[in-house]
């Protein structure tokens, strides 16, 4: 039902999101990140709550994988979770709750860690973590280039229909929160378009929120 990774930028302190599913709106419900502390992803039979919780227990100092041990020994209904988490010394945690559906894996490496359900095989998350290590660049492409690998590996157990992506850098909102809602066909590509769009404008739009004046034409009509 979904696959998604969590990583940390080793050179920018950046953390980021991507997920896809075949359900609509993914990224809505799974995708956590906070300027400074981590990333959490939320999924299987989701409860968004967690995510939150899990970046709260990070910013109060408990590392990625304590925080996965206090959210699976105190949150409800625990056996329907599927939990991974990156803080900000690029530590990992991960939790796949006894009633996790169908084929069901995680990967972890060195500042990030992949994790699916009702996958078409076990090596869709190895498959993501080897692509973001390969790849080299801005985080926002290393997550794309993980997405793109777990399809090549199978991907889910049947087609996906949403995806996105949350990155998060030193303000106290997302620098980038991208979302394909619902497509029929490769929302993933949709994705990695829309990352390809938005990617040049990102610290525009940061400049923008912290200082109007020093920012550069909107490049709408009527701008001048």
């Amino acid at each position: 039902m979904t696959f998604s990774i969590v990583a940390r930028c080793a050179e920018t302190g950046m953390f980021g999101v991507a997920v896809s599913s075949s359900s609509p709106a993914v990224a809505a419900r799974c995708a956590h990140a906070r300027a400074g502390v981590g990333a959490v992803a939320s999924q299987n039979i989701t409860d968004p709550g967690l995510g939150a919780r899990g970046l709260d227990l990070m910013e109060l100092g408990a590392r990625a994988s304590e925080a996965i041990t206090v959210l699976r020994e105190t949150a409800p209904h625990i056996d329907y979770r599927q939990l991974t988490a990156v803080d900000a010394s690029g530590q990992t945690g991960f939790f796949h709750g006894a009633r996790v559906l169908g084929t069901h894996a995680h990967s972890e490496v060195h500042g990030a860690v992949a994790a699916g359900n009702i996958l078409s095989n076990h090596i869709v998350p190895e498959a993501m973590t080897a692509a973001f290590e390969a790849t080299s660049g801005h985080l926002g492409d290393r997550l794309i280039a993980a997405m793109r690998a777990a399809i090549a590996a199978g991907g889910e157990e049947g087609p996906v229909h949403s995806a996105g992506m949350k990155i998060v850098d030193q303000v106290p909102w997302p620098v980038a929160d991208l979302r394909v809602d619902w497509i029929e066909d490769d929302p993933i590509e949709e994705l990695a378009q829309l990352w390809d769009l938005y990617k040049p404008q990102l610290k525009d739009y940061v400049t923008r929120a912290l200082d109007p004046e020093a920012a550069p034409s909107y490049g709408v009509p009527g701008d001048e």
